[in-house]
């Protein structure tokens, strides 16, 4: 019998009370890093949808460099142009001359818009809803 207690003295191992704190801390750091990884997310959104209007203004520039005489712009023209959507991105083009055409974008996971118009003057109402 005196043989067995000393066995268990021996063996190796953590507390209940080590483990509790471990998973105390683990969840203190899940705590602060949650919040942080959705903020981190929204800002690529809003840094996606203003590239995609920026990178279709560029298009609708060189749409109007390579047709001057066009009275119209169109999303489809701006394809043809090279602008390439990305997902979750919706870019409208408000149809005008090469002084008059207005652009702009949202996307699914924000609220506002990022609107830029012919002289490349922006309209930024992006926000996390």
């Amino acid at each position: 019998m005196l043989m067995r207690i000393n066995e268990m003295k021996n063996q190796k191992g953590f507390t209940l009370i080590e483990l509790m704190i471990v998973i105390a801390i683990i969840g203190i750091l899940a705590a602060i890093a949650i919040p942080q990884f959705s903020q981190y997310r929204a800002r690529g959104y809003m840094a996606a949808t203003k590239s995609d209007v920026k990178n279709c203004y560029t298009a609708a520039v060189a749409y109007f460099g390579d047709n001057p005489t066009a009275a119209a712009l169109t999303l489809a023209n701006c394809t043809a142009s090279g602008f390439q959507p990305t997902a979750g991105v919706t870019v409208t083009v408000t149809s005008g001359s090469a002084s008059t055409f207005a652009l702009s974008g949202a996307h699914t996971q924000l609220g506002g818009t990022y609107a830029m118009d012919a002289d490349g003057v922006v309209t930024d109402t992006l926000a996390v809803p």
